[in-house]
């Protein structure tokens, strides 16, 4: 028989308003029924001591419901903690500790970081440090059996949870959170992540903890920001849920993916957000590239280093461009071509002017000869639209713009390398590549990124 699912409150920052919330708890369970218990991440504690603690400290009054919470991220709230491996604050009021594994008698798992990040020694006693994120995943991740956590609790947000999801409204996670969570949150994969102290309601589109066609599918990750309580806005405060343990769940049901899951926001060119590294900003980063494959036959098997399998190893003779089997508009022999679009002309390639284009000053780069795809052209055509692109940044960088290229090999026969500028005030390099990966999930395309510095051949059909 299997178990019943467990019924849990989750909570932001209680700024000492424990009235407010344990009301607020008593009216939710008389309607909808007891829950198992209630887990607070923030600040529990105000930093103005209050005579209502003091009440639920002497046992005047008591929380309705076993309540979990995480410690101190300030100074003045650091005398409420004396024991920083845990302790029970008053009755039905349990402190988790610095940082840590609570597994309850179901079988549910509960990772617990208290504190803000903190990168200088020695570490305040309301931070958390680099170390003790490894001791955490240490810990966890150590075995191959390992495959995620039931439920991660940290106070501030995790650096970039925004990355690839729903707006996060006016809180900028590019800039706000800390990267040793978003660390720990990436090699934990928990089901729930809950967090707080940006004063604001967020919960982000569930994310998934693989790369598609490259890892085994796992289960996604919902990551949950929380309000204070009592906030005048009326943003919510506490959330409710229901959750069977991990250990518990058949492994089919456990990896079903939700229809509105994204990519996994900490991963960069993917690779995973190293511990107590930054990302780099926005403009360090270098291009990133996409391959999309809709060619439906399957292709010839290839190595490890990408290149065809039936390939020799003796350099190959430069052969001549394919003819087109009718008229093509883009072969520049051809009485089709619209030569009043014609920029310039070079020796193997020449740029156009877009028909219809998507912004006034949107071109494209074109092989002379007939030329379906990059991966087909020979490398002395490769040669000179490198120059083209090369020259387009330059020009567009002195206007204030940068390029976004992309190739349309879908129902064309002649290669179209489409670029687009964009400005500079008004886009991030994240931004843009925000927009293809979001596009693609609404068009149900999976796009597979390429590797830094690979042959873009690597990507695309073998010849």
């Amino acid at each position: 028989m299997a178990q019943k699912p467990l019924r849990l409150l989750a909570c932001g920052d209680v700024e000492g308003k424990f009235d407010m919330l344990f009301n607020r708890v008593r009216t939710i369970q008389k309607k909808s029924g007891n829950f198992d218990l209630l887990l607070c991440v923030g600040n529990f504690f105000g930093s103005i001591p209050n005579a209502e603690w003091e009440e639920y400290k002497t046992g005047i009054k008591k929380a309705p419901i076993q309540t979990y919470v995480l410690g101190a991220n300030n100074q003045e709230t650091v005398k409420y903690f004396q024991d920083a491996d845990g302790c029970e604050l008053a009755e039905n009021i349990t402190y988790l500790g610095r940082k840590g594994v609570f597994t309850g008698s179901s079988g549910l798992q509960i990772v617990y970081l208290s504190g803000t990040e903190s990168l200088s020694e020695p570490v305040p006693g309301y931070s958390f440090s680099p170390k003790d994120v490894s001791f955490l995943r240490t810990m966890l991740c150590s075995t191959s059996q390992f495959k995620g956590v039931d439920i991660l609790l940290t106070s501030p947000w995790p650096k970039y949870v925004g990355n690839f999801g729903n707006s996060s409204g006016e809180v900028d996670t590019k800039k706000c959170g800390s990267a040793l969570v978003s660390s720990l949150a990436t090699v934990l994969k928990p089901r729930y992540h809950f967090a707080a102290l940006e004063k604001t309601y967020y919960e982000r589109l569930p994310y998934r903890n693989h790369i598609v066609l490259q890892e085994n599918a796992q289960h996604a990750t919902r990551f949950i920001a929380l309000a204070n309580v009592g906030n005048p806005e009326k943003k919510k405060y506490l959330y409710a849920f229901s959750i069977t343990p991990l250990k518990l769940m058949d492994a089919a049901e456990l990896v079903k993916q939700p229809p509105d899951v994204t990519e996994n926001p900490y991963r960069k060119s993917g690779k995973e957000v190293s511990i107590g590294k930054q990302i780099p900003s926005p403009e360090e980063e270098s291009a990133c590239q996409f391959f999309f494959d809709i060619n439906e036959k399957q292709g010839r098997k290839r190595s490890s280093t990408g290149r065809d399998s039936k390939s020799s190893s003796h350099s190959k003779q430069p052969r001549k461009p394919p003819q087109p089997p009718g008229p093509c508009w883009f072969c520049l022999a051809s009485p089709e071509v619209e030569k009043h679009l014609v920029v310039n002309i070079g020796t193997h390639c020449y740029l156009a002017l877009a028909k219809g284009g998507l912004s006034d000053d949107h071109v494209l780069i074109l092989p002379i000869g007939h030329y379906q795809s990059v991966v087909e052209l020979s490398a002395e055509v490769v040669e000179e639209v490198e120059k083209y692109k090369a020259t387009l940044r330059q020009f567009f960088k002195s206007r204030g713009k940068r390029c976004v290229l992309f190739e349309r090999n879908y129902k064309s026969h002649h290669l179209q390398l489409q670029v687009i500028p964009v400005p500079l005030s008004r886009c991030a390099t994240d931004d843009i590549k925000d927009a293809f990966i979001t596009q693609a999930q609404e068009q149900q395309i999976e796009l597979l990124e390429i590797p830094e510095h690979s042959d873009i051949k690597q990507g695309g059909p073998g010849q």
